[in-house]
């Protein structure tokens, strides 16, 4: 039987045995088997078409991997985690409050784009209007890159995202206390996704979603995933990275010197970008951080 990864958590799955899941959606009539898989190995996300095998009520074990279209993880120097797989965009949930990091979106970001998927980014909580100002501005620098965003209130207008899911196979992202779940429950009647208050003495959201989970939305999939404080970038390479920050694809590659580490050289042409408002020097910023982590990974990970 051939089934989608509807959620993952540890070596467990629950796997949706609808052959078109990707056209029709999630059907609670179809069956669906909790299944583990072959052997050690837990190799398998939320979205991932697979060939299981039955072997009691309701359970069943997963036999192999039908080939990826892409796939959404996060890494560094020792561990991988897969997020999701088989998608068409990822949408970053941020909020007015609690506070949200401008660098994990940038991370989001270059994460979707070297797996080719588009990026929505969703401002919840908008409702709240005397830290409306302060979270535009932050996000200010994406949306000049013409990156979508929708601003809305998950609890009073959850609709206003629908037109930018129909279709699509989307995975919510973001911080633990953006209101990922409470969006989920409001797009979807019946998804139960359980939320909590914020924390605010810690400025940041208790974790709610412990594993992802699939439902099927208007013609494609919704993912609700943990919240995340960290998104490590480990296993892309340096010129990856680049390439991610749109950006910068006018100005690759004609620095001064070839090995151009965009820091104090001469003839930087990212460098000269910068000073000349094309590249945002918070962006920039992003960029370097993220470099560094990905060369001090590599180096543990060779045992420098």
């Amino acid at each position: 039987m051939n089934g989608v990864i509807t959620a993952a958590f540890g070596r467990h799955y629950e796997v949706d045995l609808a052959r078109h899941h990707a056209a029709s959606g999630s059907d609670p009539a179809q069956p669906r088997l909790k299944c583990y898989p072959r052997g050690k190995k837990s190799v398998f996300a939320c979205g991932d078409e697979v060939e299981v095998s039955p072997t009691g009520s309701g359970q069943g074990v997963i036999n192999r991997l039908h080939p990826r279209r892409n796939l959404l993880w996060r890494s560094d120097a020792f561990r991988e985690k897969l997020i999701a797989a088989n998608l068409t965009q990822v949408v970053v949930v941020v909020a007015t409050e609690p506070g949200f990091s401008d660098l994990l979106i940038s991370r989001c970001i270059a994460a979707a784009q070297s797996q080719q998927l588009g990026t929505l980014i969703v401002l919840n909580k908008a409702d709240l209007r005397d830290q409306l100002p302060a979270a535009r501005r932050i996000l200010a620098p994406f949306e000049k890159l013409d990156y979508r965003i929708v601003e809305l209130s998950a609890r009073e207008g959850a609709g206003a995202l629908r037109p930018f899911l129909a279709g699509q196979r989307s995975i919510l992202v973001g911080q633990s206390g953006m209101g990922k779940s409470t969006l989920t429950n409001a797009l979807i009647p019946g998804a139960q996704a359980a939320t909590r208050e914020i924390s605010e003495a810690l400025n940041s959201g208790k974790h709610t979603t412990t594993f992802a989970r699939l439902y099927g939305l208007d013609g494609g999939w919704l993912i609700d995933s943990p919240g995340l404080q960290a998104f490590g970038l480990a296993h892309l390479t340096a010129d990856e990275l680049a390439a991610s920050f749109v950006e910068f694809a006018p100005h690759l590659g004609k620095c001064r010197f070839r090995d151009c580490l965009h820091e104090s050289e001469p003839g930087c042409a990212l460098r000269a970008a910068i000073a000349a408002d094309a590249i945002d020097a918070r962006r920039f910023e992003h960029f370097r951080v993220i470099r560094e982590e990905i060369t001090h990974a590599k180096r543990q990970t060779q045992g420098w």
